[in-house]
């Protein structure tokens, strides 16, 4: 309680069968799907079915837009026909939160907080149909954080609490469908994205443009975007560093991204490329296809590739290299319950490397990402909806990942993850979730030592 008071005076189931919608501002946030991203209530949170745990995002979820609160500022008996849509159009959002983090590590250390926090957001309407403007403000602060414990990224280093106005940005309307945006927010593609797995999320500098084409009553749809991103805001942090500085390189360099995603009723594919200038360029394709069985069972198909290379002087790491992955994944839902099976092959010579957000790969989970040179590992998983079963916003599941080819002196390893959510559908407290997460992960050689991970949130979206 010290350290808050302290604190306070330094900085006054399923995807293929959506879960039930916690709020509006969900609805709203998760309905945004051009190109580039908005502020998310998941609060660290994938859906319970999403294969891929550590809050990447997928090709066809690719987001450049921006985030649309729930609530306006004026009622509506107050707003003025005639008055100023950038005034009469303004929303607000926000959320209260609440993360208990504790992981046991091989080397018998404890990383542990916990920290409350939370955001507010604001987003102007368009004014003269043409520009408008939105800013967010972040905060975490430490409850529960022993000296000792760092390392949970729930708090600044130290395990100090901060405050940051993450997001600060202009979005500029061209046409219908093709939007510009500059400053700083939020974007969500497979290798620059939010992250959301803590207490705040990345967010980005930069200036990018992105669209959409078709898509309606059953047409093709295109979605694209691209621009140039140069510093980046970590999900502990307060300040915006450049971007191959959080990548690891000793000088001040940008990204530049540009990518695109087609749809056509039940298939999807995209790609997307990031360019650093002497650092590094990484390539990202995927493709899908969702197949109905009966009105209650689905079955889909995904297949992903990463490649992944220095570029111009090598300033990354001194050297050139290069590697990739690939993946393949396949979701079945019958009914209430969705059952995946996942497969990932990293190459030879080479980690993969994901510094600007989770890493994609189909069997990256709630601890591990099984993507270190030479490695395979296959997933399964199983998630089911207790909705039909009358409790309403219950979800659970389940999953197991086993990774092996890794060359000594390292070890291979397997995680076993258990997640359980709620989410009230009614009452004052509507907007409410709460979710459990526990993983356990064992290595295959050393002692065969383990790490324990245990989390546990609370959501308010007010």
């Amino acid at each position: 309680m010290e350290r808050l008071v302290r604190t306070l005076q330094r900085d006054p189931v399923l995807a293929l069968r959506p879960a039930p919608p916690r709020s509006a501002w969900s609805i709203t946030a998760m309905s945004l799907t051009l190109l580039v991203g908005g502020v998310s209530p998941a609060l660290g949170q994938t859906q319970p079915t999403n294969s891929v745990e550590q809050g990447a995002t997928p090709m066809d979820r690719i987001d450049m837009t921006e985030p649309q609160p729930a609530q306006s500022v004026l009622p509506a008996s107050a707003k003025s026909q005639e008055g100023s849509a950038f005034i009469n159009d303004s929303k607000f959002g926000g959320e209260l939160r609440s993360f208990y983090f504790n992981r046991g590590k091989y080397d018998d250390t404890h990383s542990e907080a916990w920290a409350l926090g939370g955001f507010l957001s604001y987003k102007s309407g368009y004014l003269a149909n043409l520009l408008r403007f939105g800013a967010v403000a972040y905060t975490s602060l430490p409850l529960y954080a022993p000296d000792d414990r760092d390392g949970t990224l729930l708090l600044k280093p130290g395990q100090e609490g901060y405050f940051v106005l993450g997001q600060i940005y202009g979005e500029i309307k061209f046409a219908d469908g093709i939007y510009g945006a500059f400053g700083r927010k939020e974007y969500d593609t497979p290798y620059i994205a939010k992250h959301d797995v803590r207490m705040t999320p990345n967010t980005f500098e930069g200036a990018t443009v992105y669209g959409k084409m078709g898509g309606q009553d059953g047409a093709p749809e295109l979605r694209f975007g691209g621009g140039y991103i140069s510093k980046i805001k970590e999900k502990n942090s307060d300040q915006f560093k450049w971007m191959s500085t959080v990548a690891g390189a000793a000088v001040d360099r940008g990204v530049f991204l540009a990518g695109a995603n087609y749809a056509q009723k039940d298939f999807s594919v995209g790609a997307i490329d990031y360019y650093s200038d002497d650092i590094i360029n990484i390539f990202y394709t995927e493709a899908k296809y969702f197949l109905t069985l009966a009105p209650t069972n689905k079955l889909s198909f995904a297949g992903q590739y990463s490649d992944q290379r220095s570029a111009g002087n090598n300033l990354l790491t001194g050297s050139e290299f290069s590697t990739g992955q690939w993946g393949l994944k396949g979701d079945l839902g019958l009914g209430a319950t969705v059952l995946t099976l996942a497969y990932t092959s990293t190459r030879s010579g080479s980690n993969m490397v994901s510094p600007w957000s989770g890493f994609p790969g189909y069997t990256s989970v709630q601890v591990k990402d099984f993507n270190r040179a030479n490695e395979t590992a296959i997933m399964v998983k199983g998630a089911y909806d207790f909705s039909s079963l009358g409790a309403k916003g219950l979800s659970a599941y389940a999953l197991y990942v086993n990774g092996s080819g890794v060359n000594a002196p390292l070890f291979n390893e397997r995680e076993a993850d258990f997640n359980l959510q709620y989410a009230l559908q009614a009452g004052a407290l509507r907007g409410t979730s709460f979710r459990m997460r526990y993983a356990h992960i064992t290595q295959k050689g050393g002692g065969d030592p383990t790490i324990n991970d245990f989390r546990f949130i609370v959501n308010y979206d007010f």
